[in-house]
């Protein structure tokens, strides 16, 4: 991995909702400071139950971390309330673009104010609009008005408000069109580069999140079954034919028939 001091540890914790059920077994991740580390997997691998469990949402849905520990700057944070877990400098952007529907773009961001430590609100706005430009224009606009793309930018420009150290990204190509989404994509590089702010990223689109972390974990029913470099992700045979689409050496896209053994075929789970 980065030779970077990780910024987050996740240490093979465990999570269960109501008690009970088992979601995630055993994970482990590390975030280096200033990186960006991507989490791949299918649908209700656990990858958003894992990002709850470092932001302190769990709680809210009856879930727990009752093995393991989540380290935060060398500091377990994984009994913590949200709300402290936020002022630490964590901010988790949820899939779905939750904006504040009847407030305007403007207002949406300056929510996030709140955790400011430096700095004023309007210096904070300035930052925002020089990374999203197109916010700037929309700034007095409803936001439930708004284009899905230009919602997107107002969940992450939220977050930016806070001065976060770390952002855990839920999905944030889910429903865009794909010339919004490498306009996301690209900012969100660019704000990792001249903020130096860590990235969890979690996304189905692996082609996607391979081009944007250097380094990746794959989840499978809530294990890690795999993590690497991007570079050597992306040329597993496993992961381009599950989660790159991609044939042998011809490059050609499966169609579902030719994966339908997918889980017997899965070398790591063998």
């Amino acid at each position: 991995m980065e030779a970077a001091e990780p910024i987050l540890k996740i240490k093979n914790i465990e999570v269960r909702y109501h008690e009970v059920i088992l979601v995630l077994k055993g994970v482990s991740i590390e975030v280096p400071a200033g990186g960006i580390i991507a989490l791949l997997g299918a649908n209700g691998a656990g990858k958003s139950t894992t990002l709850k469990a470092i932001s302190g949402l769990l709680k809210v849905e009856d879930g727990e971390v009752t093995d393991g520990a989540i380290d935060f700057e060398g500091r377990h944070i994984h009994r913590e309330k949200a709300a402290r877990i936020a002022k630490m400098g964590i901010v988790q952007v949820i899939e779905g673009r939750r904006v504040f529907e009847h407030l305007t773009v403007e207002e949406n961001l300056k929510v996030g104010a709140h955790l400011r430590k430096t700095g004023s609100v309007r210096e904070g706005l300035e930052m925002v609009y020089h990374y999203f430009p197109r916010l700037r224009e929309k700034r007095t606009e409803t936001a439930g008005f708004v284009s899905g793309g230009e919602q997107q930018m107002t969940v992450v420009g939220r977050a930016l408000m806070t001065e976060p150290k770390l952002v855990l990204l839920d999905e944030p190509s889910m429903g865009l069109a794909p010339m919004l989404i490498h306009e996301i994509f690209n900012i969100i590089m660019q704000l990792n580069k001249e903020q130096h702010i860590s990235i969890l990223l979690v996304e189905q689109n692996a082609k996607l999140a391979l081009n944007v972390a250097p380094y990746a974990y794959v989840m499978e029913t809530g294990r890690i079954v795999m993590d690497d470099t991007a570079e050597k992700l992306s040329e597993n045979e496993d992961i381009k034919d599950f989660y790159l689409g991609l044939s042998d050496k011809s490059g050609k896209r499966k169609s579902f028939r030719d994966v339908k053994h997918y889980k017997r075929r899965k070398r790591w789970l063998a």
